[in-house]
Protein backbone atom coordinates (compact mmCIF):
# COMPACT_ATOMS: atom_id res chain seq x y z
CA UNK A 1 0.00 0.00 0.00
CA UNK A 2 1.33 3.47 -0.88
CA UNK A 3 2.37 5.67 2.00
CA UNK A 4 0.09 8.54 2.94
CA UNK A 5 1.29 12.06 2.17
CA UNK A 6 1.55 12.65 5.92
CA UNK A 7 3.83 9.64 6.27
CA UNK A 8 6.01 10.78 3.40
CA UNK A 9 6.31 14.23 4.93
CA UNK A 10 7.28 12.74 8.28
CA UNK A 11 10.00 10.63 6.66
CA UNK A 12 11.26 13.58 4.65
CA UNK A 13 11.53 15.89 7.63
CA UNK A 14 12.60 13.56 10.40
CA UNK A 15 15.24 11.51 8.59
CA UNK A 16 15.90 7.78 8.39
CA UNK A 17 13.02 5.71 9.86
CA UNK A 18 13.89 3.77 13.00
CA UNK A 19 13.30 0.50 11.15
CA UNK A 20 16.22 1.33 8.85
CA UNK A 21 18.69 2.14 11.62
CA UNK A 22 21.13 -0.78 12.21
CA UNK A 23 20.04 -2.85 15.21
CA UNK A 24 23.59 -2.82 16.57
CA UNK A 25 23.56 0.98 16.64
CA UNK A 26 20.24 0.98 18.52
CA UNK A 27 21.49 -1.54 21.09
CA UNK A 28 24.74 0.37 21.66
CA UNK A 29 22.76 3.56 22.07
CA UNK A 30 20.42 2.01 24.63
CA UNK A 31 23.31 0.53 26.63
CA UNK A 32 25.11 3.88 26.62
CA UNK A 33 21.95 5.65 27.82
CA UNK A 34 21.41 3.15 30.65
CA UNK A 35 25.03 3.44 31.78
CA UNK A 36 24.85 7.23 31.69
CA UNK A 37 21.58 7.31 33.66
CA UNK A 38 23.10 5.01 36.29
CA UNK A 39 26.26 7.11 36.56
CA UNK A 40 24.38 10.41 36.82
CA UNK A 41 21.99 8.91 39.38
CA UNK A 42 24.89 7.73 41.54
CA UNK A 43 26.51 11.16 41.36
CA UNK A 44 23.25 12.75 42.49
CA UNK A 45 23.40 10.46 45.51
CA UNK A 46 26.97 11.63 46.17
CA UNK A 47 25.80 15.26 46.10
CA UNK A 48 23.07 14.39 48.56
CA UNK A 49 25.56 12.88 50.99
CA UNK A 50 27.78 15.94 50.76
CA UNK A 51 25.21 18.77 50.67
CA UNK A 52 22.05 17.42 52.32
CA UNK A 53 23.06 14.82 54.91
CA UNK A 54 23.43 16.66 58.22
CA UNK A 55 22.09 15.30 61.55
CA UNK A 56 21.39 18.84 62.74
CA UNK A 57 19.10 19.58 59.80
CA UNK A 58 16.46 17.23 61.07
CA UNK A 59 13.13 16.68 59.43
CA UNK A 60 11.54 17.69 57.18
CA UNK A 61 14.60 19.47 55.66
CA UNK A 62 16.63 16.37 54.96
CA UNK A 63 13.69 14.65 53.29
CA UNK A 64 12.92 17.76 51.27
CA UNK A 65 16.54 17.99 50.15
CA UNK A 66 16.68 14.41 48.91
CA UNK A 67 13.25 14.74 47.29
CA UNK A 68 14.40 17.83 45.41
CA UNK A 69 17.53 16.03 44.20
CA UNK A 70 15.45 13.05 43.05
CA UNK A 71 13.01 15.28 41.14
CA UNK A 72 15.82 17.25 39.53
CA UNK A 73 17.51 14.01 38.49
CA UNK A 74 14.24 12.84 36.90
CA UNK A 75 13.93 16.17 35.09
CA UNK A 76 17.01 15.39 32.99
CA UNK A 77 15.59 12.46 30.96
CA UNK A 78 12.14 14.10 30.95
CA UNK A 79 13.68 17.23 29.45
CA UNK A 80 15.33 15.29 26.63
CA UNK A 81 12.02 13.61 25.84
CA UNK A 82 10.23 16.98 25.93
CA UNK A 83 12.75 18.44 23.47
CA UNK A 84 11.63 15.95 20.82
CA UNK A 85 7.93 16.66 21.25
CA UNK A 86 5.70 19.53 20.22
CA UNK A 87 7.05 22.76 21.77
CA UNK A 88 4.17 23.37 24.18
CA UNK A 89 4.55 25.51 27.29
CA UNK A 90 4.85 22.39 29.47
CA UNK A 91 7.54 20.85 27.27
CA UNK A 92 9.46 24.12 27.21
CA UNK A 93 9.33 24.37 31.01
CA UNK A 94 10.48 20.75 31.34
CA UNK A 95 13.38 21.28 28.96
CA UNK A 96 14.55 24.56 30.51
CA UNK A 97 14.35 23.04 33.99
CA UNK A 98 16.32 19.97 32.96
CA UNK A 99 19.05 21.90 31.16
CA UNK A 100 19.45 24.53 33.85
CA UNK A 101 19.75 21.77 36.42
CA UNK A 102 22.17 19.75 34.26
CA UNK A 103 24.53 22.72 34.12
CA UNK A 104 24.09 23.43 37.82
CA UNK A 105 24.68 19.77 38.63
CA UNK A 106 27.95 19.76 36.71
CA UNK A 107 29.26 22.81 38.51
CA UNK A 108 28.08 21.58 41.92
CA UNK A 109 29.69 18.20 41.36
CA UNK A 110 33.01 19.78 40.34
CA UNK A 111 32.99 22.13 43.33
CA UNK A 112 32.11 19.36 45.80
CA UNK A 113 34.85 17.11 44.44
CA UNK A 114 37.41 19.91 44.81
CA UNK A 115 36.17 20.63 48.34
CA UNK A 116 36.50 16.94 49.27
CA UNK A 117 40.02 16.77 47.86
CA UNK A 118 41.01 19.92 49.77
CA UNK A 119 39.49 18.43 52.93
CA UNK A 120 41.38 15.17 52.49
CA UNK A 121 44.69 16.98 51.97
CA UNK A 122 43.98 19.21 54.94
CA UNK A 123 43.37 16.13 57.06
CA UNK A 124 46.75 14.72 56.03
CA UNK A 125 48.81 17.83 56.75
CA UNK A 126 47.02 19.34 59.74
CA UNK A 127 44.11 19.18 62.13
CA UNK A 128 40.61 19.38 60.69
CA UNK A 129 37.85 21.30 62.52
CA UNK A 130 34.93 19.40 64.04
CA UNK A 131 33.34 17.21 61.37
CA UNK A 132 29.93 18.91 61.32
CA UNK A 133 31.42 22.40 61.30
CA UNK A 134 33.83 21.44 58.52
CA UNK A 135 31.05 19.84 56.43
CA UNK A 136 28.89 22.94 56.74
CA UNK A 137 31.85 25.14 55.86
CA UNK A 138 32.48 23.13 52.69
CA UNK A 139 28.80 23.33 51.70
CA UNK A 140 28.77 27.11 52.15
CA UNK A 141 32.02 27.49 50.21
CA UNK A 142 30.61 25.40 47.35
CA UNK A 143 27.49 27.55 47.12
CA UNK A 144 29.49 30.80 47.31
CA UNK A 145 31.54 29.67 44.30
CA UNK A 146 28.80 27.99 42.26
CA UNK A 147 26.01 30.62 42.39
CA UNK A 148 27.97 33.50 40.78
CA UNK A 149 29.61 31.05 38.36
CA UNK A 150 26.15 29.96 37.19
CA UNK A 151 25.05 33.55 36.59
CA UNK A 152 28.25 34.34 34.68
CA UNK A 153 27.97 31.15 32.59
CA UNK A 154 24.35 31.86 31.66
CA UNK A 155 25.03 35.46 30.61
CA UNK A 156 28.09 34.40 28.59
CA UNK A 157 26.20 31.70 26.70
CA UNK A 158 23.29 33.99 25.85
CA UNK A 159 25.43 37.02 25.03
CA UNK A 160 27.02 38.21 21.81
CA UNK A 161 29.67 35.98 20.29
CA UNK A 162 33.25 37.21 20.40
CA UNK A 163 34.94 37.78 17.05
CA UNK A 164 38.22 35.84 16.92
CA UNK A 165 40.56 37.13 14.22
CA UNK A 166 43.61 35.32 12.91
CA UNK A 167 45.79 35.35 9.82
CA UNK A 168 46.66 32.05 8.15
CA UNK A 169 49.46 31.77 5.55
CA UNK A 170 48.45 29.47 2.67
CA UNK A 171 50.78 28.01 0.07
CA UNK A 172 49.91 28.48 -3.61
CA UNK A 173 47.38 31.23 -2.82
CA UNK A 174 47.32 33.63 -5.76
CA UNK A 175 47.67 37.36 -5.28
CA UNK A 176 44.08 37.89 -6.35
CA UNK A 177 42.93 36.08 -3.21
CA UNK A 178 45.65 37.38 -0.89
CA UNK A 179 43.79 38.73 2.15
CA UNK A 180 40.56 36.84 1.41
CA UNK A 181 38.45 36.73 4.58
CA UNK A 182 36.60 33.59 5.61
CA UNK A 183 34.09 33.98 8.44
CA UNK A 184 33.17 30.76 10.24
CA UNK A 185 30.18 30.05 12.47
CA UNK A 186 29.59 26.65 14.00
CA UNK A 187 27.50 24.74 16.55
CA UNK A 188 24.69 27.28 16.73
CA UNK A 189 22.19 24.66 17.97
CA UNK A 190 18.94 26.44 17.19
CA UNK A 191 16.31 24.53 19.15
CA UNK A 192 14.40 24.58 22.44
CA UNK A 193 16.40 27.41 24.06
CA UNK A 194 17.87 29.29 21.08
CA UNK A 195 15.53 30.73 18.46
CA UNK A 196 15.35 32.97 15.40
CA UNK A 197 16.20 36.09 17.45
CA UNK A 198 19.53 34.61 18.47
CA UNK A 199 20.25 33.48 14.90
CA UNK A 200 19.30 36.87 13.48
CA UNK A 201 21.82 38.52 15.80
CA UNK A 202 24.52 36.06 14.64
CA UNK A 203 23.72 36.77 10.98
CA UNK A 204 23.94 40.51 11.61
CA UNK A 205 27.33 40.09 13.31
CA UNK A 206 28.64 38.00 10.41
CA UNK A 207 27.41 40.38 7.72
CA UNK A 208 28.91 43.36 9.59
CA UNK A 209 32.33 41.76 9.07
CA UNK A 210 31.79 41.92 5.28
CA UNK A 211 33.27 38.45 4.65
CA UNK A 212 34.35 37.16 1.26
CA UNK A 213 33.34 33.59 2.21
CA UNK A 214 31.07 32.31 4.99
CA UNK A 215 31.48 28.78 6.35
CA UNK A 216 28.78 27.17 8.51
CA UNK A 217 30.42 24.07 9.93
CA UNK A 218 27.54 21.99 11.28
CA UNK A 219 25.34 21.45 14.32
CA UNK A 220 23.04 24.19 13.16
CA UNK A 221 19.96 22.74 14.89
CA UNK A 222 18.50 20.55 17.60
CA UNK A 223 15.12 19.60 16.18
CA UNK A 224 13.34 18.60 13.00
CA UNK A 225 12.74 20.75 9.93
CA UNK A 226 9.02 20.63 10.66
CA UNK A 227 9.58 22.16 14.11
CA UNK A 228 12.37 24.65 13.38
CA UNK A 229 11.83 25.82 9.80
CA UNK A 230 10.80 29.32 10.88
CA UNK A 231 13.54 29.54 13.51
CA UNK A 232 16.38 28.99 11.01
CA UNK A 233 14.91 31.29 8.35
CA UNK A 234 17.28 34.18 9.23
CA UNK A 235 20.13 32.05 7.88
CA UNK A 236 19.04 33.12 4.40
CA UNK A 237 20.29 36.61 5.22
CA UNK A 238 23.98 35.62 5.20
CA UNK A 239 25.91 37.44 2.47
CA UNK A 240 29.36 36.81 0.95
CA UNK A 241 30.48 37.50 -2.65
CA UNK A 242 32.41 34.20 -2.97
CA UNK A 243 29.69 32.07 -1.39
CA UNK A 244 28.03 30.89 1.83
CA UNK A 245 28.79 27.20 2.45
CA UNK A 246 27.33 24.66 4.85
CA UNK A 247 28.23 21.15 6.00
CA UNK A 248 26.26 18.91 8.33
CA UNK A 249 27.15 18.19 11.94
CA UNK A 250 26.26 15.16 14.01
CA UNK A 251 23.17 16.83 15.55
CA UNK A 252 21.50 17.28 12.17
CA UNK A 253 21.46 13.48 11.83
CA UNK A 254 19.53 13.09 15.08
CA UNK A 255 16.69 14.99 13.41
CA UNK A 256 17.03 14.16 9.71
CA UNK A 257 20.35 15.02 8.08
CA UNK A 258 19.10 14.79 4.50
CA UNK A 259 16.04 16.89 5.31
CA UNK A 260 18.17 19.58 6.93
CA UNK A 261 20.60 19.64 4.01
CA UNK A 262 17.64 20.20 1.69
CA UNK A 263 16.21 22.95 3.91
CA UNK A 264 19.52 24.81 4.17
CA UNK A 265 19.87 24.61 0.37
CA UNK A 266 16.34 26.03 0.06
CA UNK A 267 17.48 28.99 2.17
CA UNK A 268 20.13 29.76 -0.43
CA UNK A 269 23.31 28.32 1.11
CA UNK A 270 25.61 26.01 -0.85
CA UNK A 271 25.48 22.60 0.83
CA UNK A 272 28.73 20.69 0.37
CA UNK A 273 27.85 16.99 0.53
CA UNK A 274 31.26 15.43 -0.01
CA UNK A 275 31.90 17.85 -2.85
CA UNK A 276 33.73 21.06 -3.66
CA UNK A 277 33.51 24.36 -5.45
CA UNK A 278 36.29 26.44 -6.99
CA UNK A 279 36.04 30.15 -6.25
CA UNK A 280 37.95 32.75 -8.22
CA UNK A 281 38.94 36.38 -7.85
CA UNK A 282 41.34 38.32 -10.06
CA UNK A 283 42.51 35.08 -11.74
CA UNK A 284 43.39 33.46 -8.38
CA UNK A 285 41.50 30.32 -7.36
CA UNK A 286 40.64 28.51 -4.12
CA UNK A 287 39.01 25.09 -3.65
CA UNK A 288 36.27 25.13 -1.01
CA UNK A 289 35.37 21.53 -0.15
CA UNK A 290 33.01 20.12 2.45
CA UNK A 291 32.15 16.75 3.93
CA UNK A 292 29.24 15.30 5.86
CA UNK A 293 29.73 14.72 9.56
CA UNK A 294 32.31 12.16 10.65
CA UNK A 295 29.51 9.96 12.08
CA UNK A 296 26.89 10.68 9.41
CA UNK A 297 27.32 7.31 7.71
CA UNK A 298 26.42 5.43 10.90
CA UNK A 299 22.90 6.84 10.69
CA UNK A 300 22.50 7.27 6.94
CA UNK A 301 24.83 5.31 4.64
CA UNK A 302 24.38 7.93 1.91
CA UNK A 303 25.96 10.49 4.24
CA UNK A 304 29.25 8.74 4.99
CA UNK A 305 32.09 11.22 5.48
CA UNK A 306 34.28 11.06 2.34
CA UNK A 307 37.00 13.71 1.99
CA UNK A 308 38.36 11.74 -0.98
CA UNK A 309 35.08 12.26 -2.84
CA UNK A 310 34.88 15.89 -1.74
CA UNK A 311 38.24 16.62 -3.38
CA UNK A 312 37.94 14.28 -6.37
CA UNK A 313 38.66 16.26 -9.52
CA UNK A 314 39.83 19.36 -7.66
CA UNK A 315 42.67 21.21 -9.43
CA UNK A 316 45.99 20.18 -7.95
CA UNK A 317 47.71 23.55 -8.24
CA UNK A 318 45.06 25.37 -6.22
CA UNK A 319 44.99 25.69 -2.38
CA UNK A 320 42.32 23.62 -0.62
CA UNK A 321 40.02 24.67 2.19
CA UNK A 322 38.04 21.81 3.79
CA UNK A 323 34.91 22.29 5.91
CA UNK A 324 34.39 19.36 8.30
CA UNK A 325 32.36 19.48 11.48
CA UNK A 326 34.65 17.33 13.64
CA UNK A 327 38.40 18.03 13.93
CA UNK A 328 39.24 14.31 13.78
CA UNK A 329 38.06 14.27 10.15
CA UNK A 330 41.59 15.45 9.38
CA UNK A 331 42.73 11.84 9.81
CA UNK A 332 40.43 10.86 6.92
CA UNK A 333 41.79 13.73 4.81
CA UNK A 334 45.43 12.76 5.32
CA UNK A 335 47.35 12.87 2.04
CA UNK A 336 44.70 14.87 0.16
CA UNK A 337 46.77 18.05 0.11
CA UNK A 338 44.37 20.05 2.30
CA UNK A 339 45.83 23.43 3.28
CA UNK A 340 43.33 24.34 6.01
CA UNK A 341 40.39 22.57 7.65
CA UNK A 342 37.66 24.46 9.50
CA UNK A 343 35.85 22.53 12.23
CA UNK A 344 33.77 22.91 15.38
CA UNK A 345 31.97 20.24 17.43
CA UNK A 346 33.96 20.59 20.66
CA UNK A 347 32.42 23.88 21.91
CA UNK A 348 35.83 24.37 23.48
CA UNK A 349 34.50 22.23 26.32
CA UNK A 350 31.63 24.71 26.97
CA UNK A 351 31.55 24.32 30.77
CA UNK A 352 34.62 23.99 32.98
CA UNK A 353 36.03 21.39 33.63
CA UNK A 354 34.50 19.32 30.81
CA UNK A 355 37.01 20.56 28.24
CA UNK A 356 39.47 18.11 29.76
CA UNK A 357 37.23 15.23 28.64
CA UNK A 358 36.94 16.45 25.03
CA UNK A 359 40.45 15.14 24.37
CA UNK A 360 39.11 11.62 24.88
CA UNK A 361 37.26 11.95 21.57
CA UNK A 362 38.92 14.74 19.60
CA UNK A 363 42.61 15.51 18.92
CA UNK A 364 42.13 19.21 19.72
CA UNK A 365 39.78 21.30 21.83
CA UNK A 366 39.95 24.69 20.12
CA UNK A 367 42.15 27.00 18.09
CA UNK A 368 44.70 26.37 15.35
CA UNK A 369 46.58 23.07 15.41
CA UNK A 370 48.19 20.58 13.06
CA UNK A 371 46.44 17.20 12.82
CA UNK A 372 47.65 14.44 10.47
CA UNK A 373 49.76 17.02 8.67
CA UNK A 374 46.77 19.35 8.12
CA UNK A 375 46.29 22.72 9.75
CA UNK A 376 42.93 22.65 11.50
CA UNK A 377 41.09 25.54 13.09
CA UNK A 378 38.53 24.39 15.67
CA UNK A 379 35.88 26.90 16.68
CA UNK A 380 34.54 27.10 20.23
CA UNK A 381 31.10 27.30 18.65
CA UNK A 382 28.66 30.18 18.25
CA UNK A 383 25.78 28.82 20.33
CA UNK A 384 25.67 26.07 22.93
CA UNK A 385 24.21 22.63 23.43
CA UNK A 386 22.17 21.45 26.40
CA UNK A 387 22.72 23.64 29.47
CA UNK A 388 22.35 27.33 28.51
CA UNK A 389 25.75 28.03 30.02
CA UNK A 390 29.34 28.65 29.01
CA UNK A 391 31.95 28.75 31.74
CA UNK A 392 35.43 29.32 30.32
CA UNK A 393 35.12 29.07 26.53
CA UNK A 394 32.99 31.98 25.27
CA UNK A 395 30.95 31.70 22.04
CA UNK A 396 32.78 32.81 18.94
CA UNK A 397 32.52 33.96 15.36
CA UNK A 398 35.83 33.41 13.59
CA UNK A 399 37.34 35.69 10.95
CA UNK A 400 40.25 34.00 9.18
CA UNK A 401 42.31 36.07 6.77
CA UNK A 402 44.16 33.90 4.25
CA UNK A 403 47.44 35.31 2.94
CA UNK A 404 49.96 34.04 0.40
CA UNK A 405 52.81 32.18 2.05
Amino acid sequence: MAQSSQGLEREQHDGVPLSQVPIGLIVRGMVAILLMVGLVGGLHGYLGLRLVLDPNLGQPWETLGYTALALLFCSIPLGFVASRRKPTLLNQVLYWTSMLWLGTFGLLLSAVLVADIVGAVWGLVGSVPEAQVFARGKAVAVLVVVVPALAFAFLTARGRARVERLTVPVKRLGQGLHGVRVVQISDIHIGPTLDRHFLRRVVEQVNALEPDIVAVTGDLVDGSVRTLRDEVAPLSGLRAPLGVYYVTGNHEYYHGGAAWAAEVARLGLTVLHNEHRVVERSEARLVVAGVTDHEGGRIDAAHACRPDLALAGAPEDVPRLLLAHQPRTAFLARGLDVDLQLSGHTHGGQIFPFMFFVKLQQPVIRGLATIAGIRVYTSRGTGYWGPPMRLGPAPEITELTLVAE
